[in-house]
């Protein structure tokens, strides 16, 4: 059942695809890093360094749950929804009761830890929604998803008004995300950096990563192999979605606010840096590990033309072209080497 390592290496190859690709976009973002350096000025200085680090754990979070996902062959377009979902349940159920106050400004004065408990439990039921439509009724993925994006969103932007709950929040709500450990960095990359540890060792030393795998390369198989392959991927499903709403989390508590905009488009930039990492839209190939060089580089790419001041629509020319050119390029190392 060694599907992972055996079933992407050539006989004639010393490693296998994966560890090739992974090779291989380490050395892109090298040459984008260096390259940002040069041509950026004060790129290379340890605070834009720090900062570029924490804006990256919130889509790394994400990507996490959206790279298993990948593998097995299914997609999930709900995690930004769901990223605003949890920014505002967070902060209704946290904010002050206040007799007489507006809407926006009373919330339910539950405690903090009671709070985020519930806020994740939401966000997990929207995972379950999810598994339930795709696994049982086997409506496609990206359909149910993108149906499942929008629902969460319009019941933050309800309980939201359209608006943000910044008033009445406790003192411990803004620590996950201002809370800084070194320079910039912040507890948001302790926990970013706890659920990468969690997801490798899930993914190569046990027989739930080796499944996904076997799932994602051909899921007949996998189901005469004995797999409960629906159960696996309802599992993903609901782990996504806490996912999603931990980075939802993290970010309402770097801005200190529920705002029902937050999440916006990470669906997109989620798959973006999973794909740009290496992993395949196909299933069965790929790693968490992808994900994270995929979200490096489109950080740096944004930090870049971000400094170097292109307007919006030039920033957006400049990070498509390079996305489409390295993903070119991965299609064209895999091919040769198989030739």
């Amino acid at each position: 059942m060694q599907m992972k390592v055996d079933s992407c290496k050539p006989a004639e190859s010393k490693i296998s695809n994966l560890t090739f690709i992974n090779l291989s976009m380490l050395g892109v973002l090298a040459v984008v890093f260096v390259a940002a350096s040069l041509i950026v000025p004060r790129f290379f200085d340890i605070n834009n360094i720090s900062n570029l680090i924490a804006q990256q754990a919130e889509i790394i979070i994400l990507g996490i749950g959206v790279t298993f996902l990948l593998i097995t062959g299914h997609f999930d377009m709900s995690v930004g929804g769901i990223v605003s979902l949890g920014a505002v349940v967070s902060a209704y159920l946290c904010q002050a009761k206040t007799a007489g106050a507006s809407d926006l400004a009373s919330g339910l004065g539950m405690g903090y830890g009671k709070a985020i408990i519930i806020t994740l439990l939401c966000c997990m039921l929207i995972g379950v929604i999810n598994a339930f439509f795709i696994v049982k009724v086997k409506v496609n993925s990206v359909v149910v998803t993108l149906g499942t994006m929008a629902f969460s969103r319009g019941v933050a932007m309800i309980i939201a008004k359209g608006a943000q709950r910044i008033t009445g929040l406790p003192p411990e709500y803004k620590q996950i995300g201002q809370y800084t450990v070194i320079g910039t960095i912040n507890i948001a990359v302790i926990i970013m950096i706890f659920l990468l540890i969690i997801a490798l060792i899930v993914e190569n030393k046990t027989a739930f990563g080796r499944r996904i795998y076997l799932i994602g390369a051909n899921q007949v198989a996998a189901k005469l192999s004995g797999i409960k392959v629906e159960r696996e991927i309802s599992l993903l499903y609901i782990t996504s979605a806490f996912l999603a709403g931990v980075a939802g989390i993290v970010m309402a508590s770097r801005f200190n606010a529920g705002n029902c905009t937050l999440g916006t488009g990470y669906e997109f930039d989620a798959l973006v840096i999973t794909v740009l990492g290496g992993t395949s839209i196909a299933g069965g190939f790929g790693s968490v590990v992808c994900a994270v060089v995929g979200a490096f580089i489109l950080g740096i790419l944004s930090t870049s033309v971000n400094m170097l001041g292109f307007q919006p629509a030039m920033q957006m020319l400049v990070k498509g072209f390079v996305i489409i050119a390295a993903i070119l390029a991965q299609r064209f190392a895999l091919d040769k080497r198989k030739v």
